[in-house]
């Protein structure tokens, strides 16, 4: 059966592999931070091994241009329903966390450039935003 919920990251499609995978990973680990849907439970391979409990939804990686990232993060913004992450030039050139947050605070929101963004929510609308994104690949 279907989830009635959906996850998609997209990342900026000029971007050389490592990056697009780093940022993947940025923005999947802090959406993940956020969302109370529990994980799957752990298992036990047939040799007794131990795997703990993964995400129970598919994670497809996505790509866009720079201007359709801005445009998705302000629209996945403006819906109560969805949960939105974005990851920009600012954190992806900061030495440290700290160095990020000032470095924001000067930087005005036209020129805050996405490498990545994650979008949660109920999967109608996360997908009328991200249907027409081709996969990472």
């Amino acid at each position: 059966m279907p989830l009635a919920t959906k996850l998609v990251l997209v990342v900026r499609d000029n971007l050389e592999p490592a990056l697009a995978v780093n940022a993947a990973a940025v923005v999947g680990l802090s959406l993940g931070a956020r969302l109370s849907d529990p994980l799957g439970g752990d298992g036990v391979d047939g040799g007794g091994g131990w795997h703990a409990g993964l995400n129970l939804h598919p994670v497809p990686v996505l790509t866009a241009p720079t201007d359709e990232l801005r445009e998705l993060h302000h629209r996945a913004l403006a819906r109560e329903d969805l949960i939105a992450v974005g990851f920009n030039e600012v954190a992806r050139r900061a030495r440290d966390y700290d160095d990020y947050l000032a470095t924001l605070t000067t930087t005005p929101s036209e020129d805050v450039e996405f490498v990545a963004v994650a979008v949660f929510g109920p999967r109608n609308r996360v997908t009328a935003l991200t249907k027409r994104l081709p996969l990472l690949g």
